[in-house]
């Protein structure tokens, strides 16, 4: 935060809000209808791999009390609003038939927060697919992207009145990396053929979706969100720099690129194939990639990503994974988050900008995500307000970078903080708070923090 005071103004008509999505906060009611999803399925029978075994049934209980978190909402300054539908709670076996229940929910969800003046940008998936179909093969499994097509497609005609702008996927590269090269996500596979192929059929998914979107209803304005971290090297020698550019094309353009720009980078492709990673693909599909394209974007930013050259090398028939291309990088000296053990840099909020101005048509944008994530944060509550200043100063110095970012012509419409109340985090549970309202797990009762204060004062100041 600087010493001296300092105003920025922001555009008009700039939004201001929060992120959540279904998983993460709707929890499991009975007679709800919800389906198993595969984040159910794995608690099922792993619940020791979930902080203090605290599961997905007991998120942050939206399903319940959604009528006083809108009013929180308008309580914090909010002026766009972005959650997900669950696919496992809207058609429960994730074809076939829909579940009533779930339509009655969301309708009243999204007519209450319309009805408050905040604009709904709704997302399609976020991380949760029916458990139904990762018994099939999951995403691995080209047929679940006409599953996901037709389950778009129903999103579309059943809420379509009711929402201001869609997406399609949220951080898609997340399960890619963490369920099929990494042991985070279900189904904790290490094999980077599944998970090339994962990736191509999540784009083809996402583009089939915005081809419906457009079809239903041709005005309406379809994204994809992304967590476009850059890729820093260590230093300016070529195997770090070359490790930079293998990073980012994995994390950054392997989405990025045809989702805006409607095809694959050769150097992407050109890699893949030399390592025998090459999934079924057809002329017929990269012209549905090529033909529709996101109408803007969302962007995920929290911290940067250091790389250096590879410190190993692959030996055929070993698991091909990331750190054969780049390697960590612990850069000395950092500002750091020390409650959450990230790193905070402010200016990757300003580079992602000018990336997305040079070298993307400049399109329409949102940040979708930036928080600071705190564990313990009971110990900063006084006179029973949590008092989070450090959140303020957080969000305050990644204002000033896209402020700049918007000053040099970025094309950023609004900022959306995660997350407006204290949430469930995959396996992380409740350890690291992110809200601008406390959430007493006991009592279930909602507290604003500071910074739901100062956020409300942001808004109305733009």
């Amino acid at each position: 935060m600087t010493k001296d005071k300092v105003f920025y103004q922001f555009p008009t008509n700039f939004l201001w809000g929060s992120s959540t999505s279904g998983p993460q906060s709707e929890g499991i009611e009975p007679g709800d209808g919800k389906g198993q999803n595969n984040w159910d399925y794995w608690y099922s029978i792993e619940p020791e791999r979930f902080h203090n075994k605290i599961g997905p049934s007991q998120t942050s209980t939206f399903y319940k009390h959604y009528e006083k978190d809108i009013d929180l909402l308008v309580e914090t300054g909010h002026t766009v609003f972005r959650t997900s539908i669950q696919w496992s709670r809207l058609i429960p076996t994730g074809t076939g038939e829909i579940n009533q229940e779930a339509v009655s929910f969301y309708r009243s969800v999204f007519s209450l927060v319309r009805a408050k003046g905040i604009q709904l940008f709704v997302n399609l998936y976020h991380f949760d697919l029916p458990y139904c179909l990762q018994e099939k093969g999951g995403w691995e499994n080209k047929e679940i992207v006409q599953a996901y097509e037709a389950y778009a497609r129903t999103c579309f005609e059943l809420f379509d009145d009711l929402v201001d702008r869609w997406i399609t996927f949220n951080e898609p590269i997340v399960p890619v990396e963490c369920g099929y090269l990494g042991n985070y996500h279900y189904p904790c596979k290490v094999d980077a053929k599944a998970a090339v192929a994962v990736a191509y059929h999540t784009q083809l998914a996402s583009s089939l979706a915005v081809k419906a979107c457009h079809e239903v209803n041709p005005h309406k304005k379809i994204a994809i969100v992304l967590n476009l971290t850059p890729a820093y090297p260590r230093s300016e020698q070529a195997e770090d720099i070359k490790a930079a550019r293998i990073a980012e094309l994995f994390q950054t353009k392997s989405f990025l690129d045809p989702s805006v720009l409607g095809e694959y980078p050769d150097e992407l492709v050109e890699l893949i194939d030399a390592y025998g990673l090459m999934p079924e693909v057809s002329d017929e599909e990269l012209a549905i990639i090529k033909e529709n394209r996101v109408d803007f974007l969302g962007v995920n930013y929290y911290q940067p990503l250091r790389v250096q050259a590879p410190t190993n090398s692959w030996k055929e028939g070993e698991p091909l994974t990331p750190e054969h291309f780049f390697a960590p990088y612990d850069m000395p000296g950092k500002k750091m988050n020390p409650h959450r053990g990230w790193e905070i840099y402010e200016k990757g909020i300003y580079d992602i900008a000018i990336n997305i101005k040079e070298n993307y048509y400049n399109i329409e944008w949102f940040v979708t995500e930036n928080g600071m994530g705190v564990e313990g944060e009971s110990a900063f509550k006084d006179n029973g307000l949590i008092q989070d200043d450090y959140r303020i100063e957080f969000i305050e110095d990644h204002l000033i970078e896209l402020h700049r970012a918007i000053q040099e012509g970025a094309n950023c419409k609004g900022y959306m903080l995660w997350t407006f109340i204290d949430c469930w985090s995959w396996l992380n549970a409740y350890k690291n708070r992110y809200g601008l309202v406390e959430l007493d797990l006991d009592t279930q009762e909602r507290i604003v923090k500071k910074s739901g204060k100062w956020f409300k004062k942001l808004s109305d100041a733009n």
